[in-house]
């Protein structure tokens, strides 16, 4: 990594990795020295390479915890608003249950309504039906009786068609009280 001296260098987040692969890479391609395994590496321009990497290493953790920081914030709004959703639905849900519960005890309670209305207009009914018929055959006894003395007047007319007209009417007391029957209203 030669660069030129008025050139000042300004890590980046993300050159640590860059930084250090290079590093690598010039330990693996660096000679060996004479009678010796060990690899030959400029010792300036390998601590200037770690000093980069390691100047940039507390930006790139920073971004990283930034990052996680804000992971865990998303994540923690996400389970408040799935807990929010979630009891929201349970209030929605206990809702719809109380007005299914409210819906059944009225539909019962109109049933039962409209079934004593029922019977109650039966019976109303079959009240007024028994008071008619008896007031039908009152009036029946009555219209009877007074068609047998229509009956009996008109024989008497006919009996007496050869009499003098003035003549006194004859009265018997049977017609008197049929007559008298026949006005008597307190029957119905």
């Amino acid at each position: 990594m030669n660069e030129p001296d008025d050139a000042v260098y300004q890590p980046q987040v993300g050159d640590t990795e860059a930084i250090l692969l290079e590093l690598r890479e010039k330990i693996e391609q660096a000679g060996t020295l004479p009678l010796s395994s060990s690899p030959r590496v400029n010792r300036d321009e390998v601590l200037a390479e770690l000093d980069d990497a390691l100047n940039t290493l507390p930006l790139e953790i920073r971004e990283a915890r930034w990052i996680l920081k804000e992971r865990d914030e998303v994540i923690a709004r996400a389970h408040k608003e799935a807990d929010e959703i979630i009891e929201a639905a349970r209030e929605r849900a206990a809702r719809m249950v109380e007005r299914t519960e409210v819906v059944r005890e009225a539909r019962r309670a109109a049933d039962h309504i409209v079934t004593e209305a029922e019977d109650r207009a039966r019976v109303l009914r079959l009240e007024a039906e028994d008071y008619v018929d008896q007031k039908l055959a009152a009036f029946e006894v009555v219209l009877d009786r007074t068609m047998q003395a229509v009956q009996k007047g008109r024989e008497k007319l006919q009996v007496h068609v050869g009499t003098p007209a003035l003549a006194e009417p004859v009265f018997d007391a049977e017609s008197e009280a049929d007559q008298a029957a026949f006005f008597d209203q307190d029957d119905f």
